[in-house]
């Protein structure tokens, strides 16, 4: 058993209670390896923001989870190195689709876990959600839940279609459950398709505009939860620049499209504490590689194309972080 607090990392409670009083979000960045984690860090300690690397179970085995929660604990202090005495770093696990992942993770280290049991019955995610609940805040650890599904494929998580959460499920919910956050389906979708064109309009030069989030659904939660914390999955915005390099460069992305970051800053500024972003991190880092491949096709040393990936990656992230969350200069 290996606690998170020994490895320099803190649980959530107190930075989502401080980014709902502040209305702000902080980030859940996905990250997969080295070059990930430095960007998020270096994109962190600039903008003195307290920050979530996230790990999907697609992540985990991957990377493997070992060496995932020491590039977490190497992450605290790269950030003390690079002149933060004090950062906020939660390991969080992505998408937890069983008991014995969220203990496993739990056990190595993670300072968060989620438990995802969307696609279960209503009482069967109860009680899937409360066993690891009961788990986890044994050693202080914090769990985040799922009313509704999203739809779109992120990783080992997929479905066609979303249900919207029930406003009148979710005290029901949290109160059977004992959770300490909430994410919630109003619209977002995971993948850099996340909405197909049949269901957006088009601009007068055609470019897809996306449908609303459903800020009425977000609304009436709140209502029924007051000041409890809510987090937003499938968060990316797809900025078009990034698809306009990958596709210049030989790639194929065809009317990928995301949330525009108006609404996301909206969404920061209610009980919205906790925003995902993993597939704006991707497009970064690829149309970073796809550039240097077609620049300079002979490269084959990798710190060639990791390092502008790593770089388009941080610039990426600091933006997100100073004008869309709103989490710049918020560490305790």
């Amino acid at each position: 058993m290996v606690n998170y607090k020994d490895l320099g990392l803190v649980n959530t409670k107190d930075m989502f209670k401080r980014a709902i009083a502040g209305k702000y979000a902080i980030a859940a960045f996905n990250f997969n390896n080295l070059e990930q984690m430095q960007a998020i860090v270096q994109a962190a300690v600039e903008t003195k923001s307290p920050v979530i690397l996230q790990v999907s179970s697609g992540a985990r085995k991957y990377a493997n989870q070992t060496l995932l929660r020491y590039l977490a604990q190497g992450a605290v202090e790269y950030a003390k190195e690079l002149g933060c005495e004090k950062p906020e770093i939660v390991l969080h696990l992505d998408h937890g689709d069983s008991f014995e992942l969220c203990k496993s993770c739990i056990d190595m280290g993670f300072s968060s876990v989620m438990i995802d049991g969307s696609h279960f019955p209503y009482e069967e995610n109860i009680a899937l959600t409360k066993k690891v609940v009961e788990y986890a805040h044994q050693f202080d650890v914090t769990v985040e839940g799922e009313l509704g599904v999203l739809a779109g494929v992120e990783d080992d998580v997929v479905a066609e279609h979303h249900t919207y959460t029930q406003p009148s499920e979710v005290v029901d919910f949290v109160t059977r459950t004992g959770v300490d956050s909430l994410a919630i389906s109003i619209g977002t979708s995971h993948g850099a398709n996340k909405f197909t064109p049949a269901q957006c309009t088009r601009d007068e030069n055609g470019i897809l505009i996306p449908p609303p989030l459903r800020f009425d659904i977000l609304e009436e939660i709140e209502k029924e939860i007051p000041g409890f914390p809510i987090v937003l999955h499938g968060s990316s915005s797809v900025p078009q620049d990034l698809v306009a390099q990958i596709n210049q460069y030989g790639g194929k992305l065809v009317d990928s499209i995301g949330i525009p970051e108006e609404q996301l800053r909206k969404a920061a500024s209610s009980a919205v504490c906790k925003i995902n972003i993993d597939s704006d991190g991707r497009l970064a880092m690829t149309a970073a590689v796809r550039k240097v491949f077609a620049e300079s096709p002979a490269e084959f040393d990798p710190r060639k194309y990791l390092g502008p990936a790593r770089d388009s990656l941080k610039a990426l992230y600091k933006k997100k972080l100073e004008n869309v969350l709103g989490s710049a200069g918020k560490l305790a």
